[in-house]
Parts: C-alpha cells; sequence; structure tokens
C-alpha cells in the first residue's frame, strides 16, 4: 500500500494541540509513558509465545533500548516486543479510546494550570512525545508477520499523520522523538539515565543504553540502566518508600503518590504475592469508564504477564484499587474464560478484598486525616461495596463516614460506631434522614422530633446513599430507619397525646384531604414536627422524592406514590387553614403547605407557575 496521509479524530487533534502547547512541567514524563509502553508491548509477546514459540523468531531476549543523537537531535525508545501491524497502527495511534478523553479535554482546558500529570488518566500516554518534540516518527512490525510487512507513522501532532508500508528486519516497535528547539536537555544522556531510574527502574525488562564516546552514542557497547527486577518478588524490608512510590507511579501513569499500599507474600496450598496501592485521588473517569473498562491489577503467573485482570481479581467497588498479583501455581495456558470460573483466582481474589479492607481499617484508626482524603475521592465508590460484597457488608459500613447533627458542617463526620457509643440507654435505632445536599439535610422538618429530644440522627446527601440504605438495614445490631418513612415511633404517653390531638384535628384532615384530593394518599397530624407546618412521610419501601427525581432525569421510568402529607396543627399556618371559610383561599393555603413539604423533601413540583401564584395570593391576602 502507498503512502497516505490521514487526520486525527477530532478529540485526538484537541488532546495533541493541548499537550504540545500547555503541558510544560514533568517533561521527563514522557520517557516513562514511552518505555511503559514498551515494557506493555515486551508481555504481550513473552504471553503470546507461550502458545507460539515461533513468535521470538530466535531472538528471546526481550529488551527496551533508549538511544540519542545529537546530530539529528533525536531521541529513540525501541523494544523487540510484539509490534504493530498497519491496522494496529491506526487503532492504537489514530485514535484515543479512552471514554475519560472529554472529561481530560475539560481539564486541560480549564482555569487550573496544566499539568503533565494529567496524562496517563485517559489512556493518552504516547502523546506526551509531543511535549519535546515537534515531529514523532513510528517504525514497527507485528511479530510473526514478514519483513516487508512493517509500518511507518510520522507526524507533528497538528492534526494529520502519515501512514505508509516499510521494509522492518527486526520485529518489535521504534519510536523516534525529533526534538524541539529549546529541549537540548534530552540529548544529554545522563538526563535520559537519570529519568529512567527514577520513573522505571523496576521495569522487569533490561532498559540499555549505548556507551558514551566523543559526546555521541556508542552502538558497540551497551550498559543496562534499570534493575530489571520485579520489585514485587524482593522482601519488603529490602524496598524503600521510593521505590514503592516510583513503582506504583509508572504502573498507575500517574504522577501523584499513592495514599498507601499492602504488599504480601501468601505461602500453603496456593503461593502468590500481592502488591496493592490506593490512590490518592481519583481518575477523572472512575465513575464513567472505571466500571465498564477496568484496568487497575495485572495478573502474572511466575513473573510472566497474563492480563489484565481487575474483574476477576477484584470487586467493581475497589476498581481504584492499582497494583499487581503474582500467582506460583495457575495454569499458564487459561483463557479469561476459563480465569473467570477458575477457585483458586477465586481464593486469591478473597484475599485481594481482604489485603484491602485490613490497610483501609488500618489507614482508619492510625491515620485519620489520610482516611479523610481517601473517603473524599472514594468514599461513594466504597458504598457501592455495601450492595455488591454482602460476604463483607459489617466491614465496609465500619469505614464509612456520615454528617451527623452532632457534628459541625459537612466535614465533621462520624463512624456508626460513634453513632451507637453516644446512643441514649434504651434506644435501638440509627436513625438518618437523606437528601440532595447536606444543607437540605440538615434542615428536613422531619428531623424535629429527634432534635427536640436530643436523639443524634445522621445526615446523607450523597446520590449513592438512598440505593445503598436498601441493603444496609442493620449494623452493629441495631436497626437502620430513615426519619422520614414509615410511622414515627412513640412512647404510651406521646401516643395518648397523638391520638387526642389527630381526633381533635379531624375535621382539618379530612378538609385538606378533599382540597388535594389524589395529590396525596393520606393527610394526618404529625408526630415528627416541632416547628414547621407539614411534611411529607413515605412509606418504608417508597423512593425519596430526590432520588425518584434524579432517576426520572436520567430517563428511568419511575412509578408515582402518593405520599402522605403530615400537618403540625400548632403552627400558624395551619391554624389559619382551619379556621378559613372561603373555599378557594383554604385550596390555595392547603396547595401550599403540600407544595412547602415537597420542596423540603427534594421532590419537584409539578406546577411550579401555579406554586408562585398561589404564594402570592396568600401574601396579598
Amino acid at each position: 500500500m502507498s503512502q497516505e496521509t490521514r487526520k486525527f479524530e477530532a478529540e485526538v487533534a484537541q488532546v495533541l494541540h493541548l499537550v504540545t502547547h500547555s503541558l510544560y512541567s514533568h517533561k521527563e514524563i514522557f520517557l516513562r509513558e514511552l518505555i511503559s509502553n514498551a515494557s506493555d508491548a515486551c508481555d504481550k509477546l513473552r504471553f503470546e509465545a507461550l502458545a507460539d514459540p515461533s513468535l521470538t523468531d530466535g531472538d528471546a531476549d526481550l529488551r527496551i533500548q533508549v538511544t540519542w543523537d545529537p546530530d539529528a537531535r533525536t531521541i529513540s525508545v525501541r523494544d523487540n516486543g510484539i509490534g504493530m501491524s498497519r491496522e494496529e497502527v491506526v487503532a492504537n495511534i489514530g485514535t484515543i479510546a479512552s471514554s475519560g478523553t472529554r472529561r481530560y479535554l475539560e481539564a486541560l482546558s480549564g482555569e487550573q494550570k496544566a499539568d503533565a500529570r494529567l496524562i496517563g488518566q485517559f489512556g493518552v500516554g504516547f502523546y506526551s512525545a509531543f511535549v519535546v518534540a515537534d515531529k514523532v516518527t513510528v517504525i514497527t512490525r507485528r511479530a510473526g508477520q514478514p519483513a516487508v510487512a512493517g509500518v511507518r507513522w510520522e507526524s507533528d501532532g497538528k492534526g494529520e499523520y502519515t501512514l505508509e508500508d516499510t521494509n522492518v528486519s527486526e520485529r518489535g516497535t521504534t519510536v523516534v522523538l525529533h526534538l524541539k528547539a529549546d529541549e537540548d536537555e534530552f540529548l544529554k544522556p545522563w538526563t535520559l539515565r537519570g529519568a529512567i531510574t527514577k520513573y522505571s527502574d523496576h521495569v522487569a525488562f533490561p532498559i540499555r543504553m549505548p556507551a558514551e564516546k566523543d559526546g555521541k552514542p556508542d552502538p558497540t557497547e551497551w550498559t543496562t540502566v534499570n534493575s530489571a527486577s520485579a520489585l514485587w518478588s524482593r522482601a519488603k524490608s529490602e524496598i524503600t518508600d521510593e521505590e514503592y512510590q516510583n513503582f506504583y507511579k509508572a504502573l498507575g501513569h500517574d504522577f501523584n503518590d499513592a495514599l498507601a499500599w499492602t504488599h504480601n507474600r501468601v505461602e500453603g496450598n496456593q503461593s502468590f504475592t500481592t502488591l496493592l496501592y490506593v490512590p490518592e485521588q481519583p481518575p477523572f473517569d472512575l465513575m464513567m469508564g472505571g466500571r465498564d473498562e477496568r484496568k487497575g491489577l495485572k495478573l502474572y503467573i511466575k513473573r510472566v504477564f497474563i492480563m489484565d485482570a481487575a474483574e476477576e481479581l477484584l470487586p467493581n467497588y475497589l476498581r481504584f484499587v492499582r497494583g499487581v498479583v503474582d500467582a506460583d501455581d495457575l495454569p499458564l495456558n487459561v483463557s479469561r474464560e476459563i480465569l473467570q470460573h477458575n477457585r483458586q483466582l477465586e481464593q486469591i481474589k478473597a484475599r485481594c478484598v481482604k489485603g484491602v479492607l485490613d490497610l483501609l481499617e488500618r489507614i482508619a484508626r492510625d491515620e485519620p486525616e489520610k482516611f479523610a482524603t481517601f473517603l473524599t475521592g472514594f468514599g461513594n465508590t466504597l458504598k457501592e461495596g455495601i450492595v455488591e460484597d454482602t460476604a463483607n457488608r459489617e466491614r465496609i459500613a465500619k469505614l464509612l463516614r456520615f454528617a451527623s447533627t452532632k457534628g459541625d458542617g459537612p466535614a465533621k463526620t462520624v463512624s456508626l460506631d460513634d453513632y451507637i457509643g453516644r446512643m441514649a440507654v434504651g434506644q435501638d435505632t440509627i436513625w438518618y434522614v437523606t437528601a440532595d445536599s447536606y444543607a437540605a439535610a440538615a434542615g428536613s422538618p422531619q428531623l424535629e422530633a429527634l432534635k427536640a429530644k436530643d436523639i443524634e440522627v445522621l445526615l446523607m446527601s450523597d446520590r449513592v446513599d438512598e440505593w445503598m440504605l436498601g441493603y444496609l438495614t442493620e449494623y452493629g445490631g441495631k436497626r437502620l430507619r430513615n426519619v422520614a418513612k414509615g410511622e414515627f415511633p412513640l412512647d404510651e404517653a406521646d401516643k395518648a397525646k397523638q391520638e387526642a390531638a389527630a381526633e381533635a384535628a379531624k375535621p382539618l384532615l379530612e378538609r385538606t384531604k378533599t382540597l388535594l384530593g389524589d395529590r396525596v394518599k393520606e393527610v394526618r397530624v404529625s408526630a415528627r414536627l416541632t416547628d414547621s407546618p407539614s411534611c411529607l412521610a413515605l412509606a418504608d419501601f417508597d423512593l425519596a422524592p430526590h432520588l425518584a427525581r434524579l432517576l426520572r432525569e436520567a430517563g428511568q421510568d419511575v412509578p408515582d406514590a402518593k405520599p402522605v402529607l403530615e400537618l403540625n396543627p400548632d403552627h400558624p399556618l395551619v391554624k389559619r387553614l382551619a379556621s378559613e371559610t372561603d373555599d378557594a383561599k383554604a385550596a390555595d393555603l392547603a396547595g401550599l403547605l403540600f407544595e412547602q413539604a415537597e420542596i423540603t423533601a427534594g421532590a419537584q413540583l409539578a406546577d411550579p407557575a401555579g406554586f408562585v401564584q398561589r404564594m402570592n395570593r396568600v401574601l396579598l391576602g
């Protein structure tokens, strides 16, 4: 096929423009990304060669070579890994198959300072080459294909690239960076060597550089720059925190440090090593593509890379974890389908989950500030485990934190154990309220009676809370109850007062029900209210109004559930309704009492204009 010129997809062109013009700090990160890609290519060849040894083609010594040319002003990163076919070059370099690409663009286009630390969070690591280069050439041939099947890709990063067939004598990929005029520092071998040692020392393949002679590379003599040993296979006592952090940064394509990690060797009937990291902050697409395409954990068997196996090794609610698992005795010829139903793998998965939860419990106990950072980034993701992981539900619930009426604002949170420890004698219920914001939860009228009795209420305002609490019905032997749902519990004295108040207000309740018609299921005297005129009460299994609204906005079909309207007969507005003889004015008052209750519950008003008109008529008398 003759040479052809193609345009990048629109979003790729935008990424290239922003990378080229905006990313100016930590420039050496491009070398980490290219070496990481080269290491992946070697890993893939080693795995495919298990089934087809001919792919190594007499050259089984897998390696990565980094060299420089001061005359041509180029840097080259070469590997003798799996290589790429023409179709793979177009798919891997001409497009960005990342669900987070648009968010990446938004992040770089926003007011915040653009930074190379965003590279890698969206699978765009290759494009970091354009931070230092004004032209990039890729020459590649896939293992097992003839020399004439080589491909040459080239681009200046300005919206187009050329693609042509070429003869490539050896399998693998060479990436050549033609440096910008002001990037001479990367033509110095010690700069390259320092960046390799800093970011890629752990890479399990030798990274070689030529000796220097008269300021130029000497291709007759090569030295290995990195230690070329799998970091996780070394004893913990031999590994420094800096080495752990550098390994994490290369593994997770993250410039930030990891928040914490756990490194364990399990011996017995089944032997394996795990090195698991909790990031400091989530990637932008954690709640998007992160659910569908998780690649946070790599599975090795006897240090041979097998697959990105996050789905098989960790449940979805722990998708933020990064790391490696290296097993000694899984069969090497396993397929993805067998892996998913492999009993040994299930045991490894259970151990990984235990390791992560043990780590989080230790941080929560010993480093509360660090744990607060974790919850800010991953608290909502962890809550999904209440639904997904019944075996560990109690352990996960123990880690959760919530705002409370006994706290001081949304930042001051408490655990369920804290709540139970402050319970009054005889209290057997953990009370909570859900809303779509902290302010709405804290100001909910349903809290009034409990606050008057100095009973603590948890204030839950995350979107996932209502769904999660459908499964977390008990903790520590105590029942969890929503203050807005079901009948409000009363002692005998309060029950007698309630019945007397309901009897006295019977004409008011019947009239209000008539005025509101089928907008409400029932109207009754409230045991929840002390200051507000009205509130909604829901059945135990009804969706909270704010959640029903969110689901409808997302296009979900949510059945209409008629709420119960509760009134406070002692409130002046309710007394005014009781004494109002004009039916039209009474209808306005009843409508306002119901709509006020809807608003405080987070429901969407069916007729906002009608509400405003009613409000104006009442205000004007």
